[in-house]
């Protein structure tokens, strides 16, 4: 496995917090950066994946609400020019 090295500043009562946390579980420093890293990113993915599900359920919904808008916009529009077309026919003189 081919690693690299990744350097953090902390202060001196956070690093010995670490230091001994990771005495206390028999782990080395290193070990618990990288485990709670990985939960913290899992985490995050965990989180924007329950937002997404949320904004796709409001999205499913507002989506007939929206068609049904249109629909009801293009008829009035429709209704509408049928009784221009009828008020022009009554106007305009016939050949």
């Amino acid at each position: 496995m081919q690693t690299e090295r990744v350097t953090f500043l902390t202060t001196p009562d956070h690093k010995a917090a670490l230091d001994a946390f990771a005495a206390s579980s028999g782990k080395s420093v290193g070990h618990v950066v990288r485990e709670a890293s990985a939960r913290y990113i899992a985490e995050a993915v965990t989180d924007d994946q329950e937002q997404l599900g949320l904004l796709v359920r409001e999205v499913e919904e507002a989506v007939p609400k929206m068609r049904a808008d249109i629909r009801e916009a293009i008829d009035a529009i429709e209704q509408a020019n049928r009784r221009v077309d009828a008020v022009l026919a009554r106007e305009v003189p016939r050949p």
